[in-house]
């Protein structure tokens, strides 16, 4: 490619946290640039936005369809490449499925959609359109995940047997949505986040990582689902057990009523030679624990590629000790993303690091992990399978 690709953007306007996260990840590599947006459904705030993003009035649309259909009508060497929906849950499908249908590259957050029937209606649409879906699940992108991931895979630690994941947070511990909260305001509200708060926004981020590093795939289920800030509309509290298909057993906790907690999502996996711990407030360690050696910690950094894999190194931007975090982690999903949809269009293949990004299977898993959690947490069955 001797271009940027052209992204359009649906939500993400003025004041919305993740469209300005997401902008400043696809920017970070030079490979793309923000070409248009339907920014807002509110008219006023849709235009102001454009304005600040110097967008061309006539590429600051008011509704995602006006955007979908007239860039569809532009000429190849104008239109855009691929569009991120960063609106929430319940406003995924819909244009992720019209820009699909238009042949647009999607790129959207988590959870994929508002339930688990539109997530296999849009598995379909990608295999008949071989068009490529990228799905934001943030923290796979940390190197020293991706390392923990290639020493599970290498066999180093063992067979696995134990998997610890947690994702404590406090913003929500008082009833934030009744004080003029929008983002407490409709991940609380049933009609606009899914079947369930605490799992859809956060509990499919910590079994995403599960899944991942161990590259097992959770099979059983024993769940509970709490709601302890009194009269909250939805779960903000959860915990489930799990059973992977490699015979490992698991523990999941995650809530948003951890008073005092920031986004202190931690994992353990432990085989039978050893064990890696990986906590996002210190992203560029990784702890390895073994059975009959000191423990070590390894660290993030381009010019470690003697001890860490090509993987890791791949999505290492500088040299050890210089910190990397959360939009670098965006970064590098971004990255990836562009990188293997670059390849796609010039007629190469693209390598192993660069499709590494998590996509739509990975968003069919999380929307039956939420499924199947409430089913349980409803059920008087101890455990519940984990159907897809």
């Amino acid at each position: 490619m001797n271009r940027k690709l052209r992204m359009g953007m649906v939500g993400g306007g003025k004041d919305a946290f993740i469209g300005a996260i997401h902008r400043l990840a696809a920017n970070m590599d030079g490979l793309i640039e923000v070409k248009c947006g339907a920014l807002s459904i509110n008219p006023e705030i849709a235009v102001a936005s454009g304005e600040a993003l110097f967008l061309p009035k006539e590429r600051t649309y008011l509704t995602y369809e006006e955007m979908i259909t007239k860039e569809a009508q532009l000429p190849a060497d104008e239109r855009i490449d691929f569009i991120t929906i960063v609106t929430p849950n319940f406003a995924h499908f819909a244009p992720a499925m019209m820009a699909l249908e238009n042949g647009f590259n999607v790129v959207i957050e988590k959870p994929i959609t508002f339930s688990l029937e539109e997530a296999k209606l849009l598995a379909q649409k990608l295999k008949e359109t071989g068009l490529t879906l990228c799905l934001t699940h943030t923290y796979s992108g940390y190197p020293m995940v991706k390392q923990a991931k290639a020493m599970v895979r290498e066999g180093k630690l063992g067979k696995i047997r134990k998997v610890w994941v947690e994702y404590p947070q406090g913003w929500l511990s008082r009833l934030s949505e009744r004080e003029g909260n929008a983002q407490a305001a409709w991940r609380t509200d049933p009609k606009k986040s899914g079947k369930s708060s605490v799992m859809g926004d956060i509990g499919t981020h910590a079994a995403h990582l599960a899944e991942y590093i161990t590259g097992a795939k959770i099979t059983d289920i024993c769940a509970e689902l709490n709601t302890l800030v009194d009269g909250r509309a939805m779960d903000d509290d959860g915990a489930v057990m799990l059973k992977f298909d490699n015979g490992a057993k698991g523990v999941l906790m995650a809530s948003q009523v951890a008073a005092g907690e920031e986004n202190a999502l931690k994992i353990r996996v432990y085989g039978e030679q050893g064990g890696i711990e990986w906590f996002q407030h210190e992203p560029n360690s990784l702890i390895v624990k073994w059975l009959d050696q000191p423990t070590q910690i390894l660290r993030a950094g381009a010019n470690y590629g003697a001890h860490l894999s090509s993987f890791a190194t791949h999505n290492c931007r500088t040299p050890g000790g210089h910190p990397e975090g959360y939009l670098e982690a965006f970064a590098n999903i971004y990255r990836n993303f562009a990188l293997t949809l670059s390849a796609k269009m010039d007629g190469t293949i693209p390598t192993p690091e660069m499709l590494d990004f998590p996509g739509v299977e990975d968003g069919i898993r999380g929307m039956a992990f939420i499924d199947n959690v409430v089913l349980s947490a409803g059920s008087d069955q101890k455990w519940t399978a984990h159907k897809i």
